[in-house]
């Protein structure tokens, strides 16, 4: 009874005067986790699973160890003495994923549950059970509910579209896989253009980087796709060929810039095409949450591009000039 007056004196908390932790430091669950995984060799299952369930008594609100016990629980499942040990082994795992995804607000944490959840669900041959725990009321995977371009490759969204070819729904899993394949080549383009631009001072790079990038855009008809990223990576090849010294260069993929806002931009939006020819609900959810700014001041931002610095050396370049009267001429 005298503790929590202890504790308001010293401004602690209980757990604090008592030296007690619930949680375990990222060191110390992998060290207990190796531990425990190299036990399962040696020691027998059922005593391993005890001393892993009275861990996870102890530490029930450290949900990584938590977690690091449920992939124990799914990997060594298959020692379990019978098929209905290793059932209740697999929902025993299933009840630590609920109790994290319910508790836990460690977003990076919460995605590899759900994962790991879905994949239990899957080895039980409970495709609707993966629906349920990965999509939304329209079926489509929670990632893409909300807009926008998910820059992280989750394999989840591949089990879901997985769970619905189980179901016989295939159309919504071709969906599904063809706007994963579309969110990785847009995620992989953006990483490009990043790329050079990091590596500007380091022209072989930057230089393998750009070809690399227009292949790809090229092989995957990225201009009518979104012109956007392919306009963008153009204009940082002009730039890096321009530092290099060769306006030859800078001019042509200029030229490529120039093309694409003045025959492909407006209106902006992303597009589906032969190959991508189930995207189109999924990308009505995108264009709003990817299309900033209306067109008028996407003009502006091209004009200006044209304007920059960089090119400075180019003004008075017969070629450059043609291609800044192409945009005025085009875009009033």
């Amino acid at each position: 009874m005298l503790l929590p007056i202890i504790a308001e004196y010293f401004g602690i908390t209980i757990d604090q005067l008592m030296c007690h932790s619930p949680q375990l430091s990222k060191d110390e669950a992998e060290r207990i986790y190796t531990r425990l995984a190299e036990s399962f060799a040696k020691k027998p299952f059922e005593e391993v699973i005890a001393e892993c369930e009275t861990l996870v008594k102890r530490h029930y609100s450290c949900f990584r160890f938590v977690w690091y016990v449920a992939l124990l629980y799914r990997s060594h499942a298959h020692l379990a003495a019978s098929a209905e040990r290793k059932t209740q082994i697999f929902q025993m795992a299933i009840d630590l994923c609920e109790h994290i995804v319910k508790n836990c607000r460690e977003p990076h944490l919460l995605q590899s549950t759900l994962y790991f959840q879905a994949l239990y669900y899957m080895q039980g041959e409970q495709p609707e059970k993966v629906i349920k725990l990965l999509c939304d009321e329209n079926k489509m995977p929670l990632q893409y509910c909300n807009g926008g371009i998910d820059n992280s490759i989750n394999s989840s969204s591949l089990i879901a579209s997985q769970a619905h070819r189980m179901l016989g729904n295939t159309e919504m899993a071709m969906e599904i896989e063809q706007a994963e394949m579309y969110n990785a080549l847009m995620t992989m383009i953006n990483s490009l253009i990043a790329y050079i631009r990091f590596n500007f001072e380091d022209f072989a790079m930057a230089h393998l980087a750009y070809e690399r990038a227009v292949n790809l855009t090229e092989s995957f008809n990225m201009r009518k796709l979104y012109p956007n990223n392919v306009a963008h990576l153009h204009y940082w090849g002009a730039r890096i060929y321009q530092a290099a010294g060769d306006s030859e260069k800078a001019l042509e993929a200029l030229g490529k810039f120039v093309d694409i806002c003045v025959n492909e931009f407006f209106p902006l939006t992303i597009r589906g095409d032969s190959f991508f020819s189930k995207i189109d609900s999924w990308v009505a959810k995108m264009d709003a949450a990817l299309i900033m700014h209306n067109d008028s001041t996407i003009k502006e931002m091209v004009k200006e591009a044209m304007s920059d610095f960089a090119f400075d050396t180019l003004q008075e370049n017969q070629g450059f000039i043609s291609l800044v009267k192409k945009l005025k001429e085009n875009l009033p």
